[in-house]
Parts: C-alpha cells; structure tokens; sequence
C-alpha cells in the first residue's frame, strides 16, 4: 500500500437508525475507532486522519422533517462532504469510516464538486424508502433504509437538494446496487429503477463474473469516477452477525474483498465509505480484525494504480 495514497475520514455517526430500544442510542458510532483499534491505520498507513465530531443522536422528531435527526444530519453531511472534498482535491483517495449508511450522503456530496461521479452501491437492502412507498407520516424514517432514494433525489429537500450541486447527487443511470436480499422479504421498498445484481444472482453467478458485469457497466456509461458505499451487511450473517440488520444470503470475506479489489484496480473508484458494522453487537470485537483484513487486502490494487498513474 502506497503511503501517500489514502486518507482515512472518521465519521462516527448513527444518526441514520432507529434506536435498538426504548432509550438506547444504536453503536455504529462507535466503529470508526474500533477498526482503528484492530490496525487498520497501521495496515493501510495513510497520508492523513481526520476525525470528525461525533453528532448528538435525538430520539424524538426535529422539527420540520420526518425523517430521524433530519436536520442534524444535513449539518454534518455538508461537514463530510467538505472532508472528502479536500482529501480529493489533494489527490488522495478518501476511506470514510462510519457510521450508518447515510454518511453516503456526504461522501457523494464531496466527490460530486469535482465532476460527475457514479455509485456502486454494496448492500444487503436496497435502501429505497421515500415518501412514494412509504407512509412517513405514520413512522419517522430512518435515513440509514433511505440512503440510496435521497442519493438519487428522492425524499425531502433537506437531505436531496445541496449547495452547488442541486438535486440528485447520482442519476439513476450512473448506479450500480449489488447485494440486495430484500426480495423475499415482506414488503420490501420498490425496486430502483438502477442496474442491479442481488444476492441471490450473485450467487448464481459468482463474484468474478460480477466484478466483470459491473466494470462493463461502468464503461458503458462512461463512468471514470464512481463511489463505493461498502454497507458490511451485505456481508452473509453466518460470517458478520455484528450490523445492524443482518442476514442471509450473503457474501464471505474474501468475496467481498475480491469484488472490492476488482473495482478498485479498475482506476476509477475516487474513494469508498464503510457502514454498519456495530461494535456493541461484537463485544468481544471478534469481527473487527476480519473486517480490518477485508478491507486491506481490497485496497492493495491502490498501490498499483498509483504505480502506472
């Protein structure tokens, strides 16, 4: 791994999820310094750590959204979104630590002020939710299951319309969704109108043919920047149990780092957010140094993308 390459970018946040229990604020906020702790700023040796504040979580409605911690979310993904603005102005490639899924958000707010950038999009769910098929005046809703729907401009203004860029930050045509295991499940939000692999296909086909269908893709649209959101529960429960909703089927470790390290070899990933993974779930932190030897190994092609820059 080349030194100056990656900038690791805490942002220890769950502001996205509804409480586990009555009172109980959810523990991803917690991941950015576990992983830590397990060495992954040692394995990956990055330029530079910047840690961001970690933002208070309200059990009840703000006003003037329905959507949990709505209004200190869009604070804290425009500070993000700054985050990974500089780290790609300065020619490195930002690894964003959450955190909940909707750190998305600010991931692709930052990669979008310098150009068009796609998604791919690593999840076990679909993230779709938004008022066209959900009642959102009955249940708050919980950005981490709408990341997806508000990347691509769907939901309230708050969270879809942002300075400079407007609304959305990813057309529909520029995203990939891989992992989706939400189609037998009781009524799962609508499918995106994006090009989708779900698990089950995934299985079909293996992770190698995947990668292949996938960078295809990214050529056909003439993607050279994409981001990746990488949510650990698209990871098989059997092996990563510790996120927030988990569940089968799903990928292994080393799949998931074949994959990561197919796309990323490509040259045109700018820069990949790590969601979900709960510490408090672990609390013997048995799944923190896999996920640590997952992602390491996913990003040695970075080394060698520099290498031929």
């Amino acid at each position: 791994m080349a030194a100056a390459t990656v900038e690791l970018i805490t942002a220890p946040w769950n502001l996205g999820l509804r409480p586990p229990a009555p009172g109980r604020e959810p523990g991803t906020w917690r991941t950015p310094r576990a992983l830590l702790s397990a060495g992954l700023g040692e394995r990956l040796r990055p330029a530079r750590v910047v840690e961001l504040d970690r933002p208070p979580y309200e059990f009840d409605a703000q006003p003037a959204t329905r959507i949990r911690n709505g209004v200190t979310l869009r604070e804290h993904t425009l500070l993000l979104g700054e985050a990974v603005h500089a780290a790609l102005a300065a020619s490195r490639f930002p690894v964003v630590l959450g955190g909940d899924c909707s750190i998305l958000l600010g991931c692709l707010l930052g990669a979008r002020r310098h150009g068009r950038c796609g998604l791919v999009h690593l999840d076990g769910h679909s993230d779709f939710r938004h008022p066209g098929n959900h009642d959102a005046g009955a249940l708050l809703g919980s950005a981490a299951g709408m990341d997806l729907a508000l990347a691509t401009g769907r939901g309230e203004l708050l969270l879809t319309h942002w300075p400079e860029i407007g609304r959305p930050l990813v057309a529909d045509e520029d995203v990939v969704q891989i992992g989706d295991r939400e189609e037998g499940e009781e009524n799962p939000p609508a499918t995106p109108p994006v090009t989708r692999f779900t698990a089950r296909e995934i299985q079909r086909i293996g992770v190698a043919e995947l990668g292949e269908r996938v960078v295809r893709r990214l050529e056909e649209r003439g993607l050279d920047r994409v981001w990746l959101h990488l949510d650990l529960d698209v990871l098989d429960e059997r092996v990563l149990p510790a996120v927030d909703s988990p569940g089968r089927p799903g990928l292994d470790f080393p799949q998931l780092s074949e994959l990561v390290s197919t796309l990323t070899a490509t040259g045109r990933v700018a820069g990949l957010d790590v969601a979900i993974y709960d510490p408090e779930l672990d609390p013997d932190g048995a799944y923190a140094a896999p996920v640590v030897d997952c992602l390491t190994h996913a990003l040695t092609p970075l080394a060698t993308v520099e290498a031929h820059a």
